[in-house]
This record gives structure tokens, sequence and C-alpha cells, in this order.
């Protein structure tokens, strides 16, 4: 059922920003380190038994020098650089096996799949990366909400953000690809990680953003108890006075404030019976969203929001961007 705001109210919905004045600050220090680090993208054939697409393990440098599995997938026949689409995953899932994603190259695209570092323990596809270093850990179940809530340095949503940054120089690094046309995408978690990266990136042709999860972090963590945000409230239920600090670090990391910076054509999709990522904070992203931005809204959906019958707009969409 409906539970989050009316339609109406949803489209004239935009709340003041929780943005920390060292928001820019904090994330030109993060993304200059992790540049010293090399890149070292490297691409290694994998035998999938595919008749018309060749497979890449693809492994390259994401946050603090530490190591990023991936998944590139190519068209087997191709004469000229491909556009190419970066795909992040959702949440506590990883980049799994090949099969499960070959929608993109049959269409005609570069398709690079990154994993998500620490996740993979519980969903439907695991991680190959480990979240190494002294605030890390190896695949795990859910709880990566709070992992550094007490300061925005060594939160989990640091690492992953930058390891999302790092994916497009991934895959413009491969020969094949077409660097001035690449676009990021993702849903629920994934969708907020595009939001991230089209926020901190202004190279990226665009960016799709599906049922977004990581946005308005406050509201999301009061008006719903299920799914990851529910970590929020469960955190703060115990440690009563530290609301306003955990509120903080997670503005750093807040689909809003990187929405607020995008400027790549966007597209994004929201389900108004969506309890996972309630309705009112995806309008937040979108309502903030600086550059060109349609959003697609599903009233009787939930957090599967348009699913694969949403293709077709998303793939109209990129040929538009793409030329193709």
């Amino acid at each position: 059922m409906l539970f989050d705001m009316p339609l109406e109210r949803l489209r004239e919905y935009r709340p003041e920003p929780e943005e920390p004045a060292d928001f820019d600050a904090f994330w030109d220090k993060t993304l200059t380190e992790a540049a010293r680090h090399g890149l070292d993208a490297a691409f290694v054939p994998y035998d999938a038994g595919f008749a018309t697409v060749d497979v890449l393990d693809v492994t390259f440098t994401g946050w603090g020098g530490q190591p990023v599995k991936a998944w590139l997938l190519l068209p087997r026949v191709r004469s000229a650089p491909l556009p190419a689409v970066v795909q992040y995953i959702g949440y506590n899932g990883g980049r799994g096996i090949p099969y499960s994603w070959l929608t993109w190259s049959a269409l005609g695209y570069a398709h690079l799949v990154m994993d998500n570092r620490g996740q993979g323990g519980g969903g439907k596809n695991t991680a190959d990366t480990p979240d190494i270093g002294p605030d890390g850990h190896g695949s795990s179940s859910p709880g990566f909400l709070t992992r550094g809530i007490e300061d925005p340095g060594r939160h989990y949503y640091r690492r992953l953000i930058t390891d999302a940054v790092r994916a497009v120089d991934a895959v413009r690094a491969h020969e094949a690809v077409d660097p001035s046309r690449v676009a990021v995408l993702g849903g629920s978690q994934g969708g907020g990680l595009a939001l991230a990266v089209a926020g901190l990136r202004d190279d990226v042709a665009a960016a799709v953003a599906d049922v977004p999860f990581l946005c308005h972090f406050r509201r999301a963590s009061q008006i719903t108890d299920s799914g990851p945000y529910a970590e929020i409230a469960r955190w703060l239920s115990g440690h009563r006075f530290r609301v306003e600090e955990a509120m903080r670090t997670l503005s750093y990391f807040d689909g809003v404030n990187f929405a607020a910076r995008a400027t790549a054509p966007a597209w994004l999709s929201v389900g108004l019976m969506d309890r996972i990522c309630p309705s009112s904070t995806v309008f937040a992203a979108y309502h903030a969203y600086a550059g060109p931005a349609e959003l697609e809204v599903f009233t009787y959906n939930g957090h599967e929001g348009g699913a694969e019958y949403d293709l077709p707009r998303k793939l109209g969409a990129l040929r538009g961007v793409f030329g193709r």
C-alpha cells in the first residue's frame, strides 16, 4: 500500500539539504588520495562459453590502493570503440557470475559490472572483493550503513563510493571502449552509487538510477523499518545521544548532496509502494539534481520498480546520449 506522501506532495517535496560545510573538501581529499595509486587495470579473458560475447575478469585499484574485482562483457563482433555502461550492484550483492549480466552487451555496449567490497554475504550474487585494511572485513551479511558511523573518514561508503568512481577509469582503460561515452547505472544501492559518481565526476555521459538507496537518510530512517535503513534506527536506539553525530557522518554519503552536483543527463525511477527506499527519499534526490533529469513513477510497485519492463525506456535514453 501507499505509506509515504501522496504523489501531489511528492512532486513538491524539496527538503532542506543536510550537507556538511566541508563536503566538497572531503571528497576532493578522498579522490586525490585514491588517484595516488596506479589504476593497474588488468583484463584477463574468462572462458564463459558464449558464442557472441567476450568476458574479461577485471581487477583494478580502488580505495586505499586495494584491488577491486569486476566483469567486463563485450560484444564479440565490433568494428569501432564502444559506448560503455558501468553497473553498480544492490545492497549485499556482488558481481556474481557473468551469466547473469548479458543484457547490455547483447544491446551492443561494453558492460562493466563492479563488485561490492565485503558484501555478497546474503544476496543472490556473491562478491569476490574483500573490504581489507584496518576498517575492513571479508564477505559478510548486511550492516554496512553503520560501519564507521562515528567518523566519515572511516565509514564503509567512503570506500565503496571511491571504488565506484575508479570503476569508470577502469572501463575507459580498455581499448574496446570509447572513453567519451561512458554511462553509470544501477538500482537500489547501485542507483545510489550511480548518483554519487555522477556528482563526483563531470565526465560521465549519463546516469540511470532506479529506486535509489543512500538518499535522505534522516527521513528514511524515521519512516521505514524495512531494509537497510532500519540499521540506522537500530544503532541509534542504543546510542540515544549520538543522533546528530551519526546523521552528520551519513550526510557525506547522501545521494541528495551528490545529485546537487551532478550535471549529466539522468533517468531515475521510483515505486510509490517501496518500503525499502521510500518514495520521498527518491523525490528529494530527483528534485536536487542539478542537470537534466527525468523520473518514472510506478504507482503500484514497491522496490522492484519497473523491473525489466522499464528497460526499453532506459535503452532509449542511452541511445539518445550515445547516438546508437
